[in-house]
Order: C-alpha cells, then structure tokens, then sequence
C-alpha cells in the first residue's frame, strides 16, 4: 500500500478546507466566505483499495494579533514537521506575489505542489499561463495544477498526481477511520460554521463552541453545546430577540449534525460570557486550542 502526510496550506480565503472536503467526498472542514474559519489542524484519512493519505488542513497564514492567532500559528508551525508532500493553494483572482512570500516563508523541505484554485472563474488564457509561469520559476514548486475546488474539477488529477511523492508502507491508521479527531469537534465545528452564516462582522471571530454534553440514547443523541462570547453585549445578539436567532441557529445546526451523525439529535444551546478568552490561556486550554 501507498502511504504519505500531505499537508494543505494557503493564505486564510485560498480554499483549502473546500480542497479537503471535495478530496475526501465528506464534510471535514467547517466553510465560510470569511475568512480565517480554521482554527485546529485537521488530519482527514483518505483510504481506498492501494493508498492512505492523511491530509492535514491548517488554519491561514496570518500575523498573529492575540494568543489565539499564536495558537492557530503554531498548528502550521507543527504540520511543516511531518509533511511528506505540500499543496501550496493559491487563489487564482489574488496577487500570486502575496502567496509566494507566504510559501517562501514556511522554507519547506519537502516537494511542493502549487494549486491554482477558481481557475474555472479565470477566463482570459494569458493571465493563466502568467500565473503558472510566476510559480514555475520558483525553487519550491515541483508541479502546478488548476482545480475548481468547489466544483471538485481536477481533484482526481490532483490525486493522481500526489500518488508519485508516496512511498510503499503499512497504514499509519485504520482504514476504516476519517480522522484522529473526536466526533464532539466535528459537532461543536458544525455548529461554528452556523455562527459564521448567521452572524456578521467581528461576531464570529469573537466566539467559540465547547460541547459539554454528548450522551447516546436509544433513539437519539443528546447534545448540550456552549457558545462563548466575549462580551456581555454579544450574549444578547446570538440569543436574538425572544430567541429568534438561537433557535435558527439550534435548527441548521441540528440538521447537518444530524447528517453528520446518521441519526436523531436532541441540541441544546447556551450562551456564556467570557472577556477576553482569545488572550486567555486557560479558557484557551479548556475549549480546546
């Protein structure tokens, strides 16, 4: 069997947890047009009959402005260890420029891949080839390859592709496995995602999900999930008025944990106040970064 780590990165809007989830055909990763929605480092295990790859999607290369941006650093810092091939993602309608001073600055030691994603939204052939030139030239890419990431458009060359930087060894996990991570992320993960279509501006960026409670029953799942906000004033906008907002919220949730989950689920929310939890290292610690 082929096996291989293949690592994912990218600045925060490049596309890569929609790669992720369109390479493994299942939900992984949390989407949202804004941008800096991956928090964690998320391996996927792809498995088929002659190959494992274990994709690892970390959060956009930013500057760090408080401990939790540190934290999300250093989930990128850790996945530059065990790579054994890098999708470098660059978004077709940005300033490669931008993305290249972002992969020179992870000084990569392993083969590299540049990915042009939207390349299905760049009509004119010229900037195309401008683009792949501009990578082709630099020192860390071995290939580049266009995909709609979104319509999962050259995914399957892309496949075929990493299969030559994999070597001949025994799986590192259970094939029948999708990730080293507790089901409760991907629920908590799930219900982040809703505050991110939900609610606008500095809102989401400013909130967490822990979930305190994941009890099978016979005939469903009980959930009970906090949301964690940083300021009392944010407490009444995800509540809404006579809770309205929450109650949308408990809905779309429920419905893809459901989906997620393949079975009934009872989803409990509460909302709770917490300053300043994204410089604080104990709350940081307890809701899981």
């Amino acid at each position: 069997m082929k096996v291989g780590f293949v690592n994912i990165f990218g600045k925060p809007n490049a596309g890569k947890s929609t790669l992720l989830n369109a390479l493994m055909g299942e939900k992984m990763a949390i989407v949202s047009h804004k941008v800096q929605t991956t928090r964690h480092r998320i391996k996927a295990i792809y498995n088929d009959e002659n190959r494992q790859i274990i994709f690892s999607d970390t959060p956009g290369i930013i500057q760090p402005q408080y401990k939790l941006h540190e934290k999300m650093m250093q989930a990128v810092k850790s996945s530059l260890e065990d790579a054994d091939l890098a999708l470098l993602m660059h978004d077709m309608h940005e300033d490669p420029q931008e993305s290249d001073a972002i992969f020179q600055s992870l000084k990569l030691k392993v083969p590299c891949v540049v990915i042009l994603n939207k390349a299905d939204l760049v009509s004119s052939s010229e900037k195309r080839k401008e683009i792949h030139a501009f990578f082709a030239e630099k020192p860390y890419c071995k290939k580049t390859v266009e995909i709609s990431a979104l319509n999962k458009k050259g995914t399957a060359d892309l496949l075929g592709m990493i299969d030559e930087y994999l070597t001949e060894g025994m799986p590192y996990f259970d094939t029948d496995d999708l990730s080293d991570l507790p089901t409760k992320f991907f629920v908590s993960e799930l219900i982040r995602e809703k505050i991110f279509e939900l609610y606008h501006e500095e809102l989401p960026y400013h909130s967490t999900v822990l979930i305190r409670e994941f009890k099978e029953k016979t005939t469903l799942i009980k959930i009970t999930a906090d949301i964690i906000v940083q300021r009392e004033s944010q407490k009444g906008i995800i509540i809404g008025d006579k809770g309205s907002m929450i109650k949308k919220l408990g809905t779309l949730a429920r419905k893809d944990i459901e989906s997620f989950l393949g079975n009934k689920v009872f989803l409990e929310l509460f909302v709770k106040f917490r300053p300043k939890w994204r410089d604080n290292d104990i709350f940081l610690k307890e809701y899981g970064y």
